[in-house]
Order: structure tokens, then sequence, then C-alpha cells
């Protein structure tokens, strides 16, 4: 069996190899060192190197070194856009197998179904998936200005643009106009598909749109914004890190900007 990459998921962020500035995924000897059987984990395919990677869960409490526990976020520089998209999966995967171990309807021991993603019920036959929830991320446009908020959950003092989940009986559209309605008061208009990013925190599709603002003043609500304000390219606050897709947007927001005549 060629050599592996494990992503272990622990109740803090993920368990990496540290040699100084240098971070590494465990292996197979460092698996076994820190107690991870393989029985237990979940294949995630090949890294953008071939190598097969595997998801494990590890339990709450300190590793020793050479290993370390980082918030996945934080591993982002370290790890690359490659494998960072492959922790996500790993984290939601585990996260899935952890909350799937009994049938939601009869309370059965679930199991695993060999090469599916999915969990059988062997008493009533309930079919437990991950879970992903959808959520629409938007950047409103009004000339060459664009609409960007510090939400109240931000990690950091940063402005970004607005999200929010998809109700049931929504359409993607319908959950953008509420969201911005809801959460800055303005209405919009001229929609625009941009792109998608899985996002695990903790397990989300992020489906990301351009719209233009159709009218109404900024008045963001107080619980979900704490601050929204219209910006020009020149005048940029502090914006999220190239990791989400909200950095993406804004990007291209700047990209046509310099491009306008």
């Amino acid at each position: 069996m060629p050599p592996r990459a494990w992503f272990l998921v622990h109740p803090e962020g993920l368990v990496v190899r540290s040699d100084g500035d240098r971070v590494e995924l465990p292996d197979d000897d460092d698996a076994a060192a820190l107690g991870v059987l393989a029985e237990g984990g979940h294949d995630l395919g090949a890294l953008d190197d071939g190598t097969p990677a595997i998801a494990a869960a590890l339990g709450k409490g300190p590793v020793a070194a050479p290993f370390k526990v980082g918030p996945l976020r934080g591993l982002y520089a370290s790890l690359g856009d490659a494998r960072f998209m492959m922790a996500g999966r790993a984290s939601q995967i585990v996260e899935w197998g952890d909350t799937h171990r009994f049938c939601g309807r009869c309370a059965t021991p679930m199991q695993r179904i060999p090469n599916q993603r999915c969990m059988r019920c062997p008493k009533c036959d309930f079919l437990g998936y991950p879970r992903i929830a959808p959520a629409v991320i938007v950047l409103v446009r009004r000339g060459d200005e664009a609409l960007l908020a510090r939400g109240a959950r931000f990690p950091g003092a940063f402005y970004s643009t607005l999200a929010g989940f998809v109700e049931i009986g929504e359409s993607l559209e319908e959950t953008l106009a509420r969201e911005v309605r809801e959460e800055v008061g303005i209405e919009v208009t001229s929609t625009r598909y941009f792109g998608s990013q899985p996002w695990p925190f903790p397990h989300s599709l992020m489906v990301g749109y351009f719209a233009e603002w159709a009218g109404g003043d900024i008045r963001p609500d107080g619980s979900e914004i704490l601050d929204a304000r219209w910006f020009r390219v020149t005048e940029l606050p502090a914006i999220p890190p190239r990791v989400s897709i909200a950095r993406r947007l804004i990007d291209a927001w700047i990209a046509d900007v310099a491009q306008s005549p």
C-alpha cells in the first residue's frame, strides 16, 4: 500500500506535524503513533500529487511534539489551496460520521455503506448522507462602488460581502434578495452568478453572485451586521483573506473597475 496523507480532525482543528516553520500532514507511521486506526478512517481520494488521503477523528486533549493542532483557517498559508480544500472536506466528513452514529428515525447504531458516502440503519433502512447547507454570498454594486459590511461574528475587524443561508422553499435568487434586505435594508436587481466554494465551517456550500443596487439607503440590522458602507477601490478597508470566495468576488470587482474606461 502506498504511503498515505492523514487529515486528523481534532475538536480544535487539524493535527499536523511541525518542524520549525515547516508544516506537513501526518503519514501512516504518525497516525499509528497517535493511536489512530485506518479501519475507522474515511477515504478522501488523492491529493494533487497523487498521494492517497484519508480522514479520521482524533479525540480531545493535547498532542505531543512534533505534532500540533492548528485551527483550519490558520493553516491555509501552510497547506495551500488544494490541501486546504481537502482538509475542509475531511472536517465535514468526520463531523458527519460523528453526528450520524445512530439512526435519526429509530436510534439504532448506523452502519457505513462501503464505497459510498452514506450511513444505513440495519433495522429500518434509513439512509444518512453528509449534510450540505447552501448559502448565498453576494457583492452588491452601485456604479463603481461596492457594498461591504462588517459582521458581528467575523473573526477580525474586516469588511466583507453579504451572505446568508437558503431557507426551505427559496430559490438562490430569493435568498439573495431577502438577505440583503434584512441585513442592510436595500433592494437589488440584475443578479449574476459568479461561482461557488465549499466552506467547511461547518458544512456550507457558498454560491457567489454579483447584484446591482436598485434602491434604498443602507440600514445595518445591528444584529448580524454592525456596519455597512459603499466603498470605492481606492478606499478599501481591511478585506477577507484570499482563501474565501468573498475575496474572489471583491478581487473580480476590483479588476472590472480597473478595466472600465
